[in-house]
């Protein structure tokens, strides 16, 4: 399985110098088989826009799992170039709480935007889709509801029978209570997605001190992230969301504070190509 981060950031795109190394993108990954194009996308935040460089020309043809509706990751949606042409074929799947088509149109259509789903070009087609276990383009995809403030939220488990990665993009796990260390819950689902996984993906907007001012806006601190992949005994926890203000140097630090963590702690940046066996 090869995993790219093609968006990292999280809430609005965070462009300049500052921001060069890990990326001012919003939230995308794109999951591939070993020497295939990439036929799963989770989320499509602006990261979205560098899946159609990785395709050199050739149309997508797959699906796109959306973890919520908020614009952070459906924005690049209507950016999407490999997407939106005649040849495409795009299957996008929202967790089901009415029409997904409908709901997005919100965010797309006039006058927020001058055009809706229904106008991009090529084969769209957009699906509810339920908590539990699903085939998705070939993957075990695990769908489960995770705490975030806003609307309905998915977080992910994928494997292709050998390798997994766990991706719990926007997680307010303190909503369930203060947990073992006043961070969040451990809860089932979240411990579910993870459990035993190569990778976890997880939001990490907050350092551990922002989180008391900020516990009611949806995100998780950092110290859960890892404190997650050492509980659910994961191979490697890569920090994701960052806070748009996050300079690299900051994200630096905070990898730094992780070092003796019982489990490898990295941060996601724009262009990071994970192979993973399988």
């Amino acid at each position: 399985m090869e995993v790219t981060v093609c968006g990292a950031r999280g809430s609005t795109p965070a462009p300049g110098a500052d921001f060069l190394r890990y990326g001012g993108h919003t939230s995308c990954i794109a999951v591939a088989r070993d020497g295939e194009a990439p036929h799963l996308l989770l989320d499509a935040g602006t990261g979205i826009r560098r899946v159609t460089g990785i395709l050199a020309g050739a149309p997508f043809d797959g699906t796109i799992l959306l973890g919520h509706l908020h614009w952070d990751h459906t924005q690049g949606i209507p950016f999407f170039s490999a997407g939106d042409r005649p040849d495409a074929r795009v299957t996008v799947y929202v967790p089901a709480d009415g029409d997904p088509e409908a709901a997005l149109e919100k965010m797309m259509s006039v006058p927020n935007f001058p055009i809706s789903p229904s106008e991009l070009r090529g084969a769209w087609t957009f699906v509810a889709l339920d908590p539990g276990r699903h085939e998705i383009e070939g993957y075990d995809v695990l769908a489960l509801e995770i705490p975030h403030k806003g609307g309905r939220t998915f977080g992910y488990r994928v494997s292709d029978g050998v390798s997994s990665i766990a991706y719990l993009s926007d997680h307010c796990p303190i909503s369930l209570g203060p947990g073992p260390a006043g961070l969040g819950e451990y809860h089932e689902a979240a411990l579910e997605l993870a459990r035993g996984c190569d990778v976890l993906i997880h939001d990490a907007q907050y350092t551990d001190d922002q989180l008391p001012e900020r516990a009611s806006w949806g995100h998780s601190a950092v110290g859960y992230a890892v404190g997650l992949g050492e509980e659910a005994g994961v191979g490697r926890v890569l920090l994701h969301h960052h806070d748009p203000p996050r300079t690299d140097e900051a994200v630096d630090a905070i990898v730094a504070s992780f070092a003796t963590a019982k489990v490898p702690v990295a941060a996601a940046a724009e262009g990071l190509v994970l192979r993973l066996p399988g």
